[in-house]
């Protein structure tokens, strides 16, 4: 029988955190708990957990830099935790890497379900996904999935998990249009709860890294009402 995979619940409320550790193993997970920033990289060194639940508003170091901080050692899935109306936290938590988020209070049975959904669509780390072309080039960027890497114009850039998986989408169909309900499906999966937000902060962040100038992007162009193309640059060149 296997061992049952780790969710780390990182909460400063004692309450947020008992129910989470109960209804977490009722599913069948094991659970580690930390109370702040600090507690939350030691339990994550020490127990290497599968998921991680992570409250924006903690004490000692913010969620928010503790997520920027797990994502420079993995990629673990990690699901943002943020108030009713702090939905600036929930943009920001993306920005730096977050898979997810949800907002106080929740529904157990909501959170549990995107555990599942987040550990389904993230493979553990160095688990390769045998359908993918592990080198795609598409003008001056090339991505090297086997490596998780990424050139734009010769100079590497570090891309977190999830804007890693969307460049790799869009080259992957470069010179086509791709709507935003099959790039969330493909992206953030089948049960993703959230909105289009998610995928536009996505975008933005990638634009940043790639275009040359983002304000004007030539590369990742938006097909209003359908969704986004990755031009190819015969394409471009052609529309100049």
């Amino acid at each position: 029988m296997s061992e049952p995979l780790t969710i780390l619940v990182v909460d400063d409320e004692q309450s947020y955190r008992d129910a989470l550790a109960v209804a977490l193993r009722r599913e069948g997970f094991a659970v580690d708990l930390a109370a702040d920033g600090a507690e939350a990289i030691e339990r994550f060194e020490a127990s290497r957990p599968a998921l991680v639940l992570l409250d924006v508003m903690l004490p000692k170091m913010s969620g928010i830099d503790v997520c920027r901080e797990l994502r420079a050692r993995s990629r673990v899935p990690v699901i943002m935790v943020t108030a009713r109306d702090a939905e600036i936290d929930a943009v920001v938590g993306l920005e730096v890497g977050a898979d997810d988020y949800v907002t106080k209070p929740f529904r157990l049975r909501e959170l549990v379900a995107r555990v599942r959904a987040a550990l389904r669509r993230v493979p553990p780390d160095g688990e390769s996904r045998a359908e993918r072309a592990e080198l795609l080039e598409v003008g001056d960027v090339r991505l090297d999935a086997s490596r998780h890497e990424v050139f734009v114009r010769g100079e590497l850039v570090a891309l977190p998990l999830k804007e890693f998986e969307l460049l790799e989408l869009l080259l992957a169909n470069a010179g086509r249009v791709l709507t935003r309900d099959v790039i969330l499906d493909r992206i953030w999966g089948p049960n993703y709860f959230g909105d289009t937000k998610t995928l536009d902060v996505h975008v933005k962040r990638l634009r940043a890294k790639v275009e040359e100038d983002p304000s004007h992007p030539t590369r990742i162009v938006t097909v209003r009402g359908v969704g986004y193309r990755y031009e190819r640059p015969d394409r471009a060149l052609a529309a100049t």
